[in-house]
């Protein structure tokens, strides 16, 4: 036997004989031993550390749970099998993203003994099934006559488990579904209660749009103040507490990074990729996900990003008051002049709003004027997806609101003229962008007293009263009373900033 086969054989049998007393040994015999195995997880590990927060904030509208033991061998050979349904679900390239949330436990793990106690853990591995909520906090008895947390007793193989959930949930998912080749999304619109989940993506459109500013550098002299002044507004009316926490950073640390007395034309080139503000993630650290839900298209490339950028344009309209409603206006307007990177659909909104004969002086006005103005951009892309080919099947643009979700906003039609209830039409713009829209939030107890005393303790440490924009500091100090000291100081300090404008309504930061 040659030298050259000697040495591998050897350097096998040193690792095996230690492998009993080396932690690292033992990874490296399962790595030596693993071949060409596709290593991928797509299910969640979870802990007792992180069992509460990850299944409290996921998007997806059930979870499954998987009890095991790392050293049990029935539960090593049912990896694969679970694996295999995970991945319809689970990680950035998952078919069915924001549907099914799947986590294993390691019951194993002397971390999670009472966690797996709490859901009386019986034998190995244990399968759960619920709306992700219902696992917080929470436990599972045996003998629970009435549970909204259920045992999957038929899950042995991945055609049984997703056979399990197909007939839970109405669906027919397959194990060889690919991405974006199927017929599983919700395109009731007769269904209003579909817009609460659009709230992760009006996140996911908000961190998208700071990503694009970023990587495109679009932030200039001449656009410095567009972008403050849509921060400023996004702290104080964005549906989701985090995007408004993660705006109000970048406003408190803005003029560090971009000073406006020492601006240069090399200023943007000296910046190191997407400079300063990369390190700000303007709607938490989890987001961008890299998947749409209420915005997803039936196709790779309809919907998504403009979807949840009108969702979030619509949202603002609806919770700011009459004081503010001009600011908003042009707000929105320069804000989408200088940085919606579609040429063409930038021009037609800018038109639009250089249309407008007079200042809004109510918040109404200003809701019925953008809710108008997305009907004239979908009436002239009806005709254009038309003629090309180009929409979206099972999502056709269409005059909004439809029938089905507000009828008494139809005074009368004949063919394509409409005369609108105008009064319907604003009341339907405030419950189903405002009440509705956030409502999953509020569910998770995501409102009120505790989001601003959240959000200010964790902006507190990092902010300099002395150089955070007023919108910021207003928007930070009016959230929370007990900070009414450092609040009058700010504002003393800001009142003569370029960009002074009194925004109400701030108590929800």
């Amino acid at each position: 036997m040659s030298s050259s086969t000697l040495w591998p054989l050897l350097i096998l049998s040193l690792l095996t004989s230690s492998a009993s007393s080396s932690a690292g040994s033992r990874s490296l015999l399962r790595a030596v031993r693993s071949g060409n195995d596709d290593l991928r997880d797509y299910a969640v590990d979870l802990n007792a550390t992180n069992f509460d927060a990850v299944l409290r904030d996921t998007p997806a509208t059930f979870a499954i749970v998987e009890f095991f033991a790392h050293w049990c061998p029935a539960c090593r050979n049912y990896k694969p099998h679970y694996e295999k349904v995970a991945r319809l679900f689970n990680g950035p390239d998952a078919v069915y993203p924001g549907t099914i949330l799947m986590t294993r436990v390691d019951c194993a793990s002397k971390i999670n003994t009472k966690l797996c106690d709490n859901f009386s853990v019986s034998h190995y591995p244990m399968l759960f099934w619920g709306h992700p909520s219902k696992f917080v906090s929470a436990g599972w008895e045996p003998k629970q006559k009435k549970s909204d947390i259920h045992v999957i007793d038929d899950g042995r193989t991945a055609e049984r488990l997703l056979k399990w959930i197909n007939k839970q949930m109405g669906s027919s998912f397959g194990l060889d579904d690919q991405k974006f080749e199927n017929d599983h999304l919700p395109s009731n619109a007769s269904d209003p209660g579909q817009i609460a989940r659009a709230v992760y993506d009006v996140e996911e459109a908000t961190s998208t749009a700071f990503e694009i500013i970023l990587e495109h550098k679009m932030i200039k002299s001449e656009t410095r103040a567009s972008l403050v002044k849509f921060l400023q507004l996004m702290v104080a009316h964005h549906p989701s507490r985090r995007c408004r926490k993660g705006s109000a950073e970048v406003l408190v640390n803005f003029d560090d990074v971009y000073p406006l007395d020492v601006w240069s034309a090399n200023r943007q080139e000296d910046q190191d990729g997407k400079g300063a503000l990369g390190n700000f993630q303007i709607c938490g650290r989890d987001v961008p996900r890299g998947y749409w839900m209420f915005c997803r298209g039936s196709k790779n490339d309809t919907r998504g990003f403009s979807c949840g950028l009108w969702v979030l344009l619509h949202s603002l309209s609806v919770r700011i008051e009459d004081g503010e409603s001009n600011f908003a206006f042009t707000t929105i307007c320069d804000f989408v002049h200088s940085f919606f990177i579609c040429e063409e659909c930038r021009q037609h909104f800018y038109d639009m709003c250089s249309r407008v004969p007079s200042p809004f002086n109510k918040s109404r006005d200003f809701a019925l004027w953008l809710w108008s103005a997305h009907n004239k951009v979908n009436e002239r892309l009806i005709k254009e997806e038309a003629s090309l080919g180009t929409g979206d099947p099972k999502f056709p643009k269409m005059i909004w609101p439809p029938r089905q979700l507000c009828s008494s906003c139809y005074l009368s039609q004949k063919n394509n003229n409409i005369d609108w209830n105008q009064d319907a039409v604003f009341n339907f713009l405030t419950n189903y962008y405002g009440k509705t829209l956030v409502s999953l939030s509020k569910d998770k107890g995501i409102n009120g007293n505790d989001v601003a005393n959240a959000a200010l303790e964790d902006l507190v440490p990092s902010t300099n009263a002395i150089v955070v924009p007023l919108g910021a500091a207003l928007a930070i100090a009016v959230a929370s009373c007990a900070f009414g000291a450092l609040a009058c100081y700010w504002r003393s300090q800001q009142k003569s900033r370029k960009y002074f404008h009194q925004l109400h309504s701030l108590k929800n930061i």
